[in-house]
């Protein structure tokens, strides 16, 4: 897949703006979600802080590990979407697992 068609899908899949996705790492269901490879912090919150900066830059300023934390975020949207349970998904840790990757599944309806 070209850089491209990577920014054009994060650009539609991260769909949380700077602000929102600051906001909702603070919450109690940010912090209740995850592999917590990191300690204390899961993968899934780690990621998000790292995509908060991401969000506030230019295509043209991401570095090479930039860039692969696009890709890898693009990937898990696409992965865990795809695995969405049946039924109201509001209040569930798949839901909240994708906001900590910065995307709202009910943002999609």
């Amino acid at each position: 897949m070209s850089d491209d068609q990577i920014w054009e899908r994060w650009t539609s899949l991260v769909n949380l703006t700077a602000a929102e996705l600051e906001d909702w790492l603070t919450t109690p269901e940010s912090h209740s979600v995850g592999s917590k490879a990191y300690g204390e912090e899961s993968v899934g919150h780690a990621s998000g802080r790292r995509i908060l900066g991401l969000l506030v830059r230019s295509r043209q300023e991401l570095s090479p590990e930039e860039w692969r934390h696009v890709r890898r975020t693009v990937g898990f949207i696409r992965r865990h979407t795809a695995q969405r349970p049946e039924g109201d998904v509001t209040e569930t840790r798949w839901r909240y697992s994708l906001m900590n990757w910065g995307h709202d599944p009910l943002r999609d309806r």
